[in-house]
């Protein structure tokens, strides 16, 4: 047990140097005008570059990859059927429909699942 402390220590000593002298000799760059623009074969640019971001279409986009990501967390509920008691299962199952299903409520009583606002 003591060894694992050891361990442990010396890897988060270790990785907290490698940080610090990463952050003290890494380049530092200042951006500037030229630098920041954007290039069109050596023109200036006919029209605004950085063109405004549909915040919405970005918060459905993040709705999207969380309940991806829960789907991905369903599925071993499957396999797990084999393993466990089946009422432990079904009472942890239902508490994570819940919560999707309260997550998936939320969003639509904030309005943030009609696209057209």
């Amino acid at each position: 047990m003591l060894l694992m402390i050891y361990m442990s220590t010396l890897i988060i000593l270790i990785s907290n140097i490698m940080m610090f002298l990463s952050i003290i000799l890494s380049k530092k760059t200042f951006s500037d005008r030229e630098k920041s623009s954007p290039f069109e074969c050596g023109f200036d640019p006919k029209s605004l570059a950085r063109i405004p971001f549909s915040i919405h279409f970005f918060l459905i986009t993040v709705i999207f990859l969380i309940f991806d990501v829960e789907i991905a967390l369903i599925f071993p509920i499957i396999n797990l059927f084999k393993f466990t008691n089946f009422i432990i299962l079904t009472k942890t199952s239902f508490f994570f429909f819940l919560i999707l299903l309260l997550g998936l409520y939320h969003e639509w009583n904030q309005n943030m699942l009609n696209w057209t606002n």
